[in-house]
């Protein structure tokens, strides 16, 4: 324990076995701990500050469970928390997340209802409940690195108003427990959604102008008409709009790279027809009739040194839609 002014107290924790006092207010996670055990702070109902370090990789289960004077905390070298590790931290609002965190597990930060906005730039995956009773949690931004997001991950989250994710296939399977979705149950106040990763850039790549406005029109429908649905329906709306934006994307991308084929048949032929309609050696061989043999032969030396294939290995990247 180290004395600080103000009459603070700061307690030092050195993992293992040690016990953290029941009045702890101060703590500093020394830096040879790389995980916080389970139940490490759980219920220490006076503690209100925690400097970790960049080399924490785990905070383990109930580790700050019901440590709800705790305001703040950075888990910036975090690779996983997990299930009700932030549980009941009901003063918690300052919570930063670094570029390493994967794995959000169950309950982890259920019921921290001060708790107002999120920003998860390397989560993968988000599990029951996670942030569940976020009374005033108003936006949530991922990442494309986002795979799933459980049910119940939002659930009653009432001032929820905008999520960011990406466009991605089983984004929000299925609640084991209900047999449907729920991750944003009892959230009436989600009316946008936003989204990340590579869709805009292949939307923008389209060949077609009409292309283009369709899919725009596609992915901004749903927050024209989210706001309509109630609470425990928002995911009801949120599903198919995914799923046509995906299909209809497809299509296009399909219908693309079909049309880009066609344009790559006529480059290579526009080029070696200009090479075949240069002028004709000046020199008196080069005026010489020449037979049909000779014709055919030239178009074929043409056709190779024309050049078309270096433009269209240089072009067609340019003009070719990621998968």
């Amino acid at each position: 324990m180290v004395d600080v002014a103000g009459g603070d107290t700061i307690f030092v924790y050195l993992g293992g076995e040690q016990v953290v006092p029941d009045d702890v207010t101060h703590v500093i996670i020394d830096r040879s701990v790389k995980i916080i055990p389970p139940d490490a702070f759980y219920r220490r109902e006076q503690l209100v500050a925690v400097k970790m370090h960049e080399g924490i990789e785990k905070v383990g289960e109930r580790s700050f469970y019901c440590c709800w004077r705790l305001k703040g905390i950075e888990l910036l070298g975090v690779r996983e928390v997990e299930e009700a590790a932030f549980g009941l931290c009901e003063y918690l609002t300052d919570l930063e997340f670094g570029d390493k965190l994967e794995t959000i597990g169950m309950n982890a930060f259920c019921s921290c209802r001060f708790l107002k906005s999120i920003k998860l730039p390397s989560v993968r995956a988000i599990a029951l409940g996670a942030f569940g009773g976020c009374k005033q949690l108003n936006d949530a931004e991922f990442s494309d690195r986002l795979e799933e997001v459980a049910g119940n991950a939002f659930n009653d989250c009432t001032n929820l108003r905008r999520i960011t994710i990406p466009m991605k296939d089983n984004l929000f399977p299925p609640d084991p427990a209900f047999h449907r979705c729920t991750q944003f149950d009892n959230c009436p106040n989600l009316t946008t959604i936003d989204l990340v990763g590579g869709i805009h850039n292949i939307i923008s790549s389209l060949l077609l102008k009409t292309w283009r406005n369709d899919m725009n029109h596609e992915i901004d429908s749903i927050n024209f008409f989210l706001p309509h649905f109630a609470g425990h329906e928002k995911i009801d709306a949120i599903q198919p709009w995914m799923t046509d934006v995906l299909r209809k994307i497809e299509h296009y991308r399909a219908e693309h790279n079909k049309l880009l084929k066609e344009a790559t048949t006529l480059l290579e032929l526009a080029i070696w027809k200009a090479k075949l309609d240069e002028k004709e050696d000046s020199s008196h061989e080069g005026k010489r009739k020449k037979s049909k043999i000779d014709v055919e032969s030239m178009r074929k030396e043409k056709r190779i040194t024309s050049g078309a294939n270096i433009v269209i290995r240089n072009v067609i990247p340019f003009l070719e839609l990621d998968e």
